[in-house]
């Protein structure tokens, strides 16, 4: 059994370290690598010798969790794919801007910059523009391919269930293909137009020199050489090697995942060009300062035009439904086949070798019109449709169909951190001072003290938050939590939370004005301002704050007590700040160090006016104040969300590019990962990781440097464990992952918003992008949107959907049961003879009227019970034993086989399409192929045994039963007992002399009268199975519940429908010069109902009975429950507001 975590240890040890160095010198989330080369640190896994068992340990395949057997097959199709993202990777890989000077940059160019006064460049003259825009092109994404219009159409007009109506050549059914393609057609064009009003925004502007004239370009008119200026607000139109920065910061989170801004100088030692700090990237945000840069890449060549690049080499993944409704069709299509042959040799010799006559009837009346429910496609559609609209109003925008059903029956669900779970805003989550820690608010279940004013030191840390900061906020005239803040994530979050606490915080800048300021850089790690703010020895106060480690090293004192009380630095003092600072550090927090010195007055007057060059300033002997950590906190039901996720036998998984610790941290939080990993179960065992079995963990997290070298054993066992976490990762390692898990038999749902989840989006079975925070990359590859970037509103979708299935399901159940009432029939009238009970018209009246508006009304059809379905495992639960049996249909489909003693895939090379076809039709006459075909996997299916014998064994041959006695008890009522109808259809002559108008007596009953009778007695045959099928509605509405009490009344649409249906076949029957089309009688005496009605009662009773029995013999298995989950809100309590409300000024 292969480690999942064999590297845990060593990697944990590192990060760890990194964190001890301060968030300033690492930042939480500051790396994230895709297919370039770097030179970072390994984690690898050192060598060890083999160790003999000890005694009692469990560490033994027999205590370890089942694996598959079979590794992962790749198709003919995937090894291609995976061989031109090579030759891909390799042609793109060739930014190296970044480790030259910005000199040689300019010449490479031949551009004319000023790295002294970066305002006074030159930049391209006009003429080297328009040449360049000749030969590189516009600065525009190639968009993604786009079928015509019509041909969509043609292929919703050409999906198997249009074809096999289309296949019986008549206008009426030829009509309904085309109404079904036309509902699909338009439902699909609607959500297309929605989303390309979200993706069709205001063309970019950008700032450009050129001809040493800053002016307003369009951003598509940039070209390499361009000398472009970017601030605060301004998205990167470009990828832009920086040559001047002054405070920049840029928030590349849609990029990389990274939630922290990443500063950009001029300077650069990071071999990676994603890591390099002198590179603005193309579609990132600017959130603090300004920078001058040179445009190096452009278009499709930019980091952005590779990731769109991958995604739109992906190819879309077919959906379960469509699958399964495909597999429907075909078993239709057979049985149509097979009993058109048996029904053609039937009728061949009985209409006296008339091949004409038993073509038209086989073929015609009885395979297609009376086995293919020529509504289902209709009632699928418009379920889908209903859903989505439902959907809708939840805000999520479905773009296919399919889709809906797909969410429903996702296995696993893999989720971005930032922006998705989180919020990607800063908050501050702890302080430390004058020897206390603090929460920075009060939360659910909280017994830990919380940071106040009353508190010593916290006041300090709030001032400095406020004064030493160049955030603000847009306007001061609205409540704070509705103000917007300029400034960088974590001075927002700091200024946020002082602006919460402090009643005054409006007036603070003015009640003590900055005197003097040094900002943050690079070289220093901190932020240094001097206020006019007056103290028992002077009227001046400088306030620091940055890397905790920078300011540290610059103090001799540390704050103890109120008022400024302080005392001298010892060790008992640093080893409390280490203990505090690895603490917050580990928990995946941004810490920041805070120090003051209350400036004498003898020395610093309060007209004394400090200058940068003389450096008049104090740079030591400053008072430790005290650390605060920030943490982006998750979004607010997500939590709730994820728990109910896990609850429905769904696993979620985190892959994010942002740092282990801080994705573990926040996985833990929000119910992702509750178990230990295995190196918390050494550290509690005290045992070394070599000791810990595979079964004694349950929780994973796996570093991105890892995924390339994973082999196919250890993909298995990581995706076999309960809670994983991939971090950071890349765009492809995001596709392996979804990939990996779909070879499993996982039906995967990947949420995000950046455009680094892009091509996951598009690769997995459903993709659903974030509206607000999403990028339009990710939009157009994504199934499904989030309208209002709401995680929460995945969890209504997933229940959305297993709805849906099982609407889909009764109503499937529901429509085909009528097919035996009209096949029975038809064999009969050959085989006895008997007269036709049931015409070809009334076949069609009965398929597209009453059957397809009442199969609606499932549609509407809520729940059975409150939380049922989302405590319900997922219909196609992965396991070891069903992951086998994947991967060895995948092996036979692909004419490969599985060598057990080598442990690999042998697939045949370069084969024809010839070949794999005849492959696939020889392995139809084999033993495994049908073995292999009835496997019971444990998946739940659309069209199942027991739904087929239901509705053809069961169900539909009790109709057929009660149909046959109300046609034969109109015959007999009218004179002709069934004898009689037996000898008066076999007739004298082919095929028959009676039964028409023309036709002679029969013990006196006339042409006429015989027409009337026949019509009379159709039409109660027709009545017949209209009433049973509202009986066999209320029947198949239960699967949980037995089919009476309140659940039935639960849907008023039921009624409505049964209302509209009965009426259209009172119309049919009952209206005056309708029988001339419909061949019925107005004649037909309501006494007649009752037959129908009594054999209606006797399906209610046995659907009861059945379900009894199917209780004790299969009884529903529900999910175990998960011990640990929390599901109480992530909001803040009543407790914290009431405090806040009483909050000291």
């Amino acid at each position: 059994m292969a480690d999942p975590e064999k590297a845990e240890a060593s990697h944990g040890a590192v990060t760890n370290a990194t964190s001890a160095t301060g968030p300033d010198a690492a930042p939480v989330g500051s790396r994230t690598n895709i297919t370039f080369s770097d030179q970072r640190i390994q984690f690898v896994s050192p060598a060890r010798p083999p160790r003999a068992p000890r005694a009692g340990s469990t560490d033994n395949a027999a205590a370890r969790p089942k694996a598959p057997a079979i590794p992962q097959v790749l198709t003919s199709e995937e090894q291609s794919r995976r061989q031109r993202q090579q030759e891909h990777e390799k042609k793109h890989v060739d930014i190296d801007e970044h480790l030259m000077a910005p000199e040689e940059v300019a010449a490479k160019y031949s551009t004319r910059i000023n790295l002294a006064k970066p305002a006074e460049s030159l930049g391209l003259t006009t003429q080297q523009a328009e040449d360049k825009l000749r030969e590189h092109g516009r600065n525009v994404l190639t968009p993604p391919k786009k079928r015509h219009p019509l041909l969509k159409y043609l292929d919703y007009l050409t999906s198997l269930f249009n074809l096999l109506l289309i296949t019986y050549l008549g206008a009426i059914l030829i009509a309904v293909a085309n109404i079904n393609a036309f509902i699909e057609f338009y439902q699909q064009r609607k959500s297309q137009a929605l989303l390309e009003s979200f993706l069709n925004m205001i063309p970019a502007k950008c700032m450009c020199l050129r001809d040493g004239k800053l002016a307003q370009i369009e951003a598509a008119q940039l070209v390499p050489g361009d000398v472009v200026f970017v601030r605060m607000g301004d998205k990167t139109p470009a990828d832009v090697l920086v040559f001047w920065a002054s405070d920049c910061k840029v928030d590349n989170s849609s990029l990389t995942g990274e939630s922290e801004p990443q500063e950009r100088t001029r300077e650069n030692d990071m071999q990676n060009p994603l890591e390099a700090h002198n590179v603005l990237f193309n579609s990132t945000l600017v959130v603090s300062g300004e920078a001058y840069g040179i445009v190096i890449r452009t278009g499709d060549a930019t980091v952005l035009g590779q990731i769109a690049h991958l995604t739109a080499g992906e190819k879309k993944v077919t959906s379960p439904l469509t699958v399964e409704i495909g597999n429907f069709v075909k078993i239709i299509a057979t049985i149509a086949i097979i009993t058109a042959l048996i029904f053609f040799g039937i009728s061949f010799p009985v209409n006296n070798n008339n091949v004409s006559l038993a073509i038209n009837f086989a073929i015609g009346i009885v395979s297609f019109k009376a086995w293919v429910p020529e509504g289902l496609p209709a009632t699928v559609t418009l379920l889908l449709t209903i859903a989505a609209k439902r959907m809708a109003k939840q805000n999520v925008l479905v773009k296919d169909l399919q889709g809906v059903e797909t969410l429903g029956a996702i296995t696993m669900l893999a989720t971005d951190k930032t922006g998705t779970l989180t919020r990607n805003q800063m908050k501050v989550a702890n302080i430390w001072t004058c020897g206390e820690l603090y929460e920075a608010s009060y939360g659910a279940l909280q017994e830990k003290k919380v940071a106040s004013l009353d508190k010593p030191g916290v006041s300090e840390i709030l001032h400095i938050s406020s004064l030493c900061s160049r955030a603000k906020f847009d306007r001061t005239d609205v409540p704070v939590s509705s103000r917007e803040v300029l400034g960088d994530a974590t001075e927002t979050g700091l200024i946020r939370y002082a602006a919460d606490q402090l009643s005054n915080f409006d007036i603070l800048a003015e009640k003590f004005p900055k005197v003097f300021e040094l900002p943050f850089s690079s070289e220093t790690k901190w932020h240094m301002t001097i206020h006019q703010k007056a103290h028992n020895d002077g009227a001046l106060t400088l306030y620091i704050k940055g890397a905790p480690e920078r300011v540290w090293r610059l103090c001799n004192r540390v704050l103890v007590g109120p008022d400024g009380a302080s005392e001298p630095l010892t060790d008992q003092h640093k080893q409390a700040y280490d203990e505090v600072y690895e603490q917050l550090a580990s928990r995946g927090h941004r810490v920041l160090g805070f120090a003051q010195l209350l400036l004498p007055g003898d020395q610093y007057p309060e007209d004394f006016v400090f200058d940068k060059k003389e450096k008049n300033y104090p740079l030591g002997d400053f008072v430790f104040v005290g650390l605060a950590s920030l943490q982006d906190p998750p979004k607010h039901g997500v939590r709730e969300a994820i728990g109910a996720c896990r609850a429905a036998g769904i696993k979620v998984i985190m892959v994010t590019g942002d740092h282990p610790l801080t994705a573990e941290a926040i996985g833990r939080k929000i119910n992702l990962m509750l178990g230990e990993t295995k190196a918390m179960v050494a550290k509690r065992t005290k045992r070394p990781l070599d000791q810990i079995a595979d079964n004694e963990y349950k929780a994973v997290v796996i570093h991105g440097e890892r995924i390339d070298s994973l082999t196919d054993a250890e993909w298995d066992s990581i995706f076999m464990k309960d809670e994983i976490i991939f971090a950071r990762t890349s765009p492809k390692h995001k596709l392996e992952i979804v990939r990996r898990a779909q070879s499993m038999g996982h039906i995967v749902g990947v949420t995000g918003d950046g455009v680094n989840d892009s091509p996951a989006l598009k690769a997995a079975d459903l993709g659903i992008a974030m509206n607000k925070s999403g990028s339009d990359v990710s939009k157009e590859a994504a199934s499904m949107i989030l309208l209002d970037d709401n995680f929460a509103s995945t969890v209504r979708g997933i229940a959305e959907g297993r709805l849906i299935f099982t609407n889909l399901k009764k109503s499937i159940k529901y429509t085909i049961s009528h097919s035996m009432p009209e096949v029975i029939p038809n064999l009969l009238y050959v085989i006895v003879p008997i007269p036709l009970p049931l015409s070809a018209i009334l076949i069609l009246v009965i398929d597209l009227g009453f059957e397809l508006i009442a199969a609606l009304s499932f549609a509407w059809d809520p729940p059975e019970t409150k939380e049922g379905l989302m405590r319900l495992p997922p219909r196609k639960p992965v396991t070891p034993e069903t992951t086998d049996i994947f991967r060895r249909r995948a092996l036979r489909r692909n004419r490969a086989h599985f060598d057990a003693e080598a442990g690999v895939v042998v697939a045949p090379e370069n084969q024809t399409k010839l070949q794999a076809f005849l492959h696939r039709l020889r392995q139809l006459f084999t033993k495994d192929y049908w073995a292999d075909k009835f496997e019971h996997t444990g998946a739940e299916v659309l069209v199942d045994g027991s739904l087929l014998s239901w509705a053809y064994l069961e169900i539909g041959v009790l109709q057929s039963v009660g149909a046959l006695t109300a046609f034969f008890l109109v015959l007999h009522t009218r004179g002709i007992s069934m004898s009689d109808a037996r000898a008066m259809q076999r007739g004298a002559g082919p095929p028959t002399n009676y039964w028409t108008r023309d036709a002679q007596p029969y013990n006196g009953i006339d042409g006429p009268a015989q027409a009337d009778i026949l019509a009379e007695a159709q039409s109660m045959y027709y009545w017949a199975v209209m009433t049973m099928q509202m009986f066999n509605l209320f029947a198949c509405k239960t699967r949980l519940t037995l089919p009476f009490g309140r659940y039935m009344f639960a849907n008023r649409k039921t009624f409505y429908c049964i209302l509209a249906g009965a009426s259209l076949a009172t119309f049919i029957v009952y209206t005056p010069g309708v029988e001339v089309v419909f061949g019925t009688s107005r004649s037909l005496l309501p006494l007649y109902w009752l037959v129908p009605m009594a054999f209606g009662c006797v399906i209610i009773a046995y659907a009861t009975l059945r379900m009894l029995i199917t209780r004790h013999t299969n009884p529903v298995k529900w999910n175990p429950e998960i011990p640990g989950l929390q599901m109480f809100p992530t909001i803040r309590t009543v407790l914290s507001r009431s405090s806040s409300q009483h909050r000291p000024a």
